[in-house]
C-alpha cells in the first residue's frame, strides 16, 4: 500500500482534527448493523492524530475496554469527478471499522499498520457524507500484541496484557482523503546495491499498476533520478528495471544523502502521464559477514536505544514536534540508532531517520510498514519464549517468510530465561539481540555479581555462534532527581553506574557490535505497585529532560566517538558547526 503523496496526478486532504467522539458500551453483533453509525453529538470530541486515553479525566474512558467511535462530515472535492477517491487511516489501535455514511467498507486488525477504503462507487465528487471510524481496544490471545479481558462483577470489562507499555488507544495517527487516476500506479518495490568497481549505485525497481483499461500492453512506465540538487541523474524505461547512478553519494550513518525517484504511468500511444508517483530513497548496502554488522562495506557499531511512541497527553499520537526534538536529542546524545519497540512506527518517522541518518532496527507487531533505507535490520519479535516447546515450528517459517518478503537482516529481541544453552532459534537469525538487565531485575545492586554475570552471558552466546551480538535492552529504573553517593538503586548515579558497567564488558567481548539502552525516555505503563507514573528506565524523563545517565552515554558516544557516525554537533550559541576526529 503507497503512502499518500501529492503529486501532479494526486490530491490528497488532511481530515486531522477534531472529531466527534463517543464510547461503545454495546457493540452490535452485526458488522453492518445502522447502530454504529448513528449520529454522534459534537458534544465530546477527540483530536486525531491521538490516543484519547490521557486527554480526557473520567476514568469511564480512559480504561474503557471495546470500540470507541470517532465521526466527521467529510466532503469530496467538486474536482474529482471522474477520478478514485479513497479514505486512509494510518492507524487504528488496534481494530478499525470504516463506515461511509451507513455503508460498512473494511474492517482492519493491527494497530500500527494503514488501511484504505476506496468510496469512490458511495459518494458522488462535489457531495459531503458522514465517516465514521469505530476502534477497539481488546486483545485477546488471538492479537498481536496478546492480552486478556475479564467481566468485573459489577459488569465492567478489565484488560490485562504482558506487555510493558500501556494500551493507548483510537486513532493515533492520521486519517487522509486521497485521490487517484482511474488507472494508477498501485505499488512500488526498490532495493538498492553498490557497483563498487565503478562507483556506481544501482536502483533495482518494480512498479505494479491498476490497469482496468486500457490494456497493459498500451501503457509503459517512464522512471528517472534526481539529485539532492534537483539535477538529474539517469532514467530508464519498464515496469520492472534497474537505474544506476554514476558516481553515486552514498547514504550513509550520519551523513545521509537521499535520490528522488520518479515514476511515470504513460500511455503508449501519445505518451501522455496517467499517474505520477514520487520516492526519495539513498543508495547503501548492509551485509552481515561473520561476526560484523557492515554498512557500505564498513563495520558499524549500533549506538542507541530502544524507543516508544509515547508522549505525554498524546500517548501514542503521532507528533511531528516530539519527533524532531527527539532526533535533536539523539544527536546531542551521539546516538547513531534506534529500535521501533515494539511495533511499525509512523511512516513519517521512519522517512525523517532516512533523512537524517539515524539508522533503524524495525521491529514488527505483525505485519510491517514499507521500510525506508535507514531502516537496516528487521525485528520480527520482543522477548518470545525462545527456549519452549514449539519455539522453533512457530518462528522457523515467520524466518522464511521475511527472507522472502526483504533481502535485510532479521532478528529478533531475546530476553535473559532464554540462555545460550536453552533457547532453540537463535541459529535461523542474522543478528543475536539481547534484552539484558543484570545489576537491576538480577543481582539489583550487586554490581561485582552482575559484571561477571553478563561477562558469562555473552561469552557463552559468542562461543556458541560467533555472530554479531546487540545488546538491545539494558538499563534500570531511574528517579529523576534522587541522588546518592552511595550504590543506590532508582537513584540517578546508580543508573549511570550501571550504564558504565555494561560498557566495560561490551569493550571486552569481541563480538559486541552495538548497545541500545532501554529506553530512550520514561513512558507510560499500565499500573501496577512497582511502576510510579510509568516506566523509569529512560535515559530523558517522559518530557524529554537528561537524566545524569545522559552524560555517560554523551561521553562515550559522541566525546569518546563510540559508533563514529556523528561527526559534528551545533551546540554553541551561534549555532557554528564543530567538528570531531
Amino acid at each position: 500500500m503507497l503512502r499518500p503523496d501529492p503529486t501532479a496526478t494526486r490530491d490528497v486532504v488532511s481530515l486531522d482534527g477534531l472529531w466527534n467522539f463517543d464510547l461503545v458500551n454495546i457493540a452490535p453483533d452485526d458488522d453492518h448493523d445502522h447502530a454504529w453509525t448513528t449520529v454522534l453529538s459534537p458534544r465530546v470530541q477527540a483530536p486525531v492524530p491521538a490516543s484519547y486515553n490521557d486527554i480526557f479525566l473520567d476514568p469511564a474512558i480512559r480504561n474503557h475496554v471495546g470500540w470507541v467511535r470517532y465521526q466527521r462530515r467529510v466532503r469530496i472535492p467538486r474536482g474529482w469527478a471522474g477520478r478514485r477517491f479513497f479514505v486512509r487511516c494510518d492507524a487504528a489501535t488496534h481494530r478499525g471499522r470504516l463506515y461511509v455514511n451507513e455503508r460498512f467498507t473494511v474492517d482492519h486488525q493491527g494497530g500500527y499498520t494503514p488501511f484504505d477504503a476506496e468510496v469512490t462507487e458511495l459518494v458522488d465528487a462535489g457531495d459531503d457524507f458522514q465517516l465514521t471510524i469505530a476502534v477497539s481496544n481488546e486483545l485477546t490471545n488471538e492479537t498481536i500484541p496478546p492480552g486478556k479481558i475479564e467481566t468485573l462483577a459489577d459488569g465492567r470489562k478489565k484488560q490485562t496484557y504482558l506487555h510493558d507499555f500501556y494500551n493507548y488507544s483510537g486513532l493515533a495517527r492520521s486519517v487522509w482523503l486521497y485521490s487517484l487516476p482511474m488507472q494508477y500506479i498501485s505499488d512500488v518495490t526498490t532495493t538498492t546495491d553498490v557497483d563498487w568497481n565503478h562507483s556506481a549505485g544501482i536502483i533495482k525497481y518494480r512498479i505494479e499498476a491498476n490497469l482496468d483499461t486500457p490494456a497493459a500492453s498500451d501503457t509503459y512506465v517512464k522512471a528517472s533520478v534526481s539529485d539532492e540538487a534537483g539535477l538529474s541523474v539517469t532514467a530508464t524505461t519498464g515496469f520492472e528495471n534497474e537505474l544506476k547512478i554514476p558516481s553515486v553519494q552514498l547514504w550513509q550513518p550520519g551523513a545521509a544523502y537521499l535520490y528522488k525517484l520518479t515514476f511515470e504511468l504513460c500511455l503508449s500511444s501519445d505518451h501522455s502521464v496517467i499517474d505520477v508517483y514520487h520516492i526519495q530513497t539513498g543508495i547503501r548496502t548492509v551485509e552481515v559477514r561473520g561476526s560484523q554488522f557492515l554498512i557500505n562495506n564498513k563495520p558499524f557499531y549500533f549506538t542507541g536505544f530502544g524507543k516508544h511512541e509515547d508522549t505525554p497527553v498524546r500517548g501514542k499520537g503521532h507528533d511531528a514536534a516530539y519527533m524532531v526534538h527527539d532526533f535533536q536529542l539523539l544527536n546531542w546524545i551521539g546516538a547513531n540508532s534506534f529500535r521501533t519497540s515494539h511495533y511499525p512506527y509512523a511512516e513519517e518517522v521512519l522517512d525523517y531517520a532516512d533523512r537524517q541518518g539515524i539508522v533503524v532496527i524495525d521491529e514488527t507487531a505483525a505485519v510491517g510498514l514499507n521500510l525506508g533505507i535507514a531502516s537496516v535490520m528487521w525485528s520480527i519479535a520482543n522477548e518470545p519464549a525462545s527456549h519452549e516447546d514449539g519455539a522453533r515450528e512457530y518462528f522457523e517459517p515467520l524466518v522464511e517468510v521475511a527472507r522472502k518478503l526483504d533481502q535485510r537482516p532479521i532478528c529478533f529481541a531475546n530476553f535473559g530465561a532464554a540462555t545460550s544453552e536453552k533457547d532453540r532459534i537463535s541459529d535461523l537469525f542474522d543478528v543475536l539481540c539481547l534484552n539484558r538487565y543484570y545489576g537491576w531485575y538480577e543481582s539489583c545492586g550487586d554490581m561485582q555479581t552482575a559484571e561477571a554475570a553478563l561477562e558469562k552471558d555473552l561469552l557463552g552466546w559468542q562461543t556458541k555462534y560467533s555472530k554479531p551480538i546487540i545488546m538491545t535492552e539494558y538499563g534500570a529504573d531511574t528517579i529523576a532527581g534522587l541522588h546518592s553517593a552511595a550504590v543506590t538503586p532508582w537513584s540517578e548515579e546508580f543508573q549511570a553506574l550501571l550504564l558504565d558497567l555494561y560498557h566495560r564488558v561490551f569493550d571486552r567481548v569481541e563480538c559486541v557490535i552495538g548497545e541500545q539502552v532501554w529506553s530512550f525516555s520514561d513512558f507510560q505503563t499500565s499500573q501496577h505497585v512497582f511502576r510510579v507514573d510509568g516506566n523509569k528506565k529512560g535515559v530523558f524523563t517522559r518530557d524529554r529532560r537528561p537524566k545524569a545517565a545522559a552524560q555517560v552515554l554523551r561521553r562515550r558516544w559522541l566525546l569518546e566517538g563510540r559508533g563514529g557516525c556523528h561527526p559534528f554537533r551545533l551546540d554553541d550559541a551561534q549555532g557554528r558547526r564543530q567538528t570531531y576526529s
